[in-house]
């Protein structure tokens, strides 16, 4: 079956499926650019939380759209419990889950039976390639990577096939996409780690070995690139940002697809993860932040 992005598709909701850091963030976006979004999350305080981001995110993410140049009423932003509540009508779903296998094709396998004929269905894995997680889906024609970076802060989404995506179906999602203040790129063959994860992997798995090998601390690996790069934040804070759980589910990810990996990085942030020191969201991983 071939599919597109349907011609009413301004007209109909985007489904968010996962509440967490990148999953509200995600809602804000398209919010932000006229779509209604549901956010469908199991957990209650994950609700909450999420709605909360919303309506403290969306006035900026709609005024730096009005500076672009695109004019939209900001969407509405609900949460349900289930995914099942979430679908009916919505022309995209997202999935923003935890970067598991065994909770990802058996979600696919739900939103292929259960959302309409003509939806798309998008996971935002940013290591696992959506081939990996079709094994329960009739209709892979429909399903696609799109990985997003950090929204707000970074507006890239790189978009890929899963071998069997309908030909045309990406380049029109990536002419959507910026209608929301969007800047999509598409992977021209499958990758895993797409473009930029794919660069940003062996960054951040050397910045890991030489804190893991005792040749210099968080501390100074991040310095010393700001200083040579000129970039805003150094690897171990974005790692901190990302969740040091969510790093090392990738990097477990990577080490089963290579096992010539060094074990160094992943011995380190396992330390840090079974002490509950995971980041920003506990408010300690590799510095430590106001909750």
């Amino acid at each position: 079956m071939q599919f597109t992005v349907p011609a009413n598709a301004q007209e109909r909701p985007i489904v968010v499926v996962g509440g967490g850091t990148l999953g509200r963030r995600i809602a804000a976006v398209f919010a932000s650019g006229g779509s209604d979004v549901r956010i469908a999350e199991l957990q209650e305080p994950q609700r909450q939380a999420a709605l909360d981001y919303v309506t403290e995110a969306l006035p900026e993410l709609t005024a730096r759209l009005e500076k672009q140049g695109i004019s939209a009423t900001p969407g509405t932003v609900t949460t349900v419990a289930t995914v099942e509540e979430s679908l009916p009508g919505a022309w995209l779903v997202v999935e923003a889950v935890p970067e598991r296998l065994d909770i990802k094709r058996p979600l696919f396998g739900t939103l292929d039976k259960l959302a309409d004929a003509d939806a798309v269905l998008a996971t935002n894995s940013s290591s696992y390639k959506s081939r990996e997680v079709i094994d329960e889906v009739s209709n892979p024609e429909r399903v696609f990577n799109m990985h997003f970076a950090m929204p707000p802060q970074s507006m890239a989404v790189e978009l890929m096939s899963d071998g069997q995506t309908s030909e045309g179906l990406l380049p029109a999602v990536a002419e959507e996409l910026k209608r929301f203040g969007l800047a999509p790129f598409i992977a021209l063959a499958e990758s895993t780690g797409f473009i930029f994860n794919r660069i940003w992997a062996a960054i951040k798995r050397e910045s890991l070995a030489v804190v893991a090998d005792g040749v210099s601390t968080p501390e100074d690996v991040d310095a010393i690139m700001q200083a040579n790069m000129g970039i805003h934040a150094g690897p171990f804070a974005l790692m901190d940002q990302v969740g040091l759980d969510v790093v090392l589910d990738i990097e477990e990810h990577y080490a089963a697809e290579n096992p010539n990996l060094p074990e160094g990085p992943r011995t380190l942030l396992r330390s840090y993860v079974d002490a509950g020191k995971l980041g920003r969201k506990t408010g300690e991983g590799f510095f430590t932040y106001d909750k």
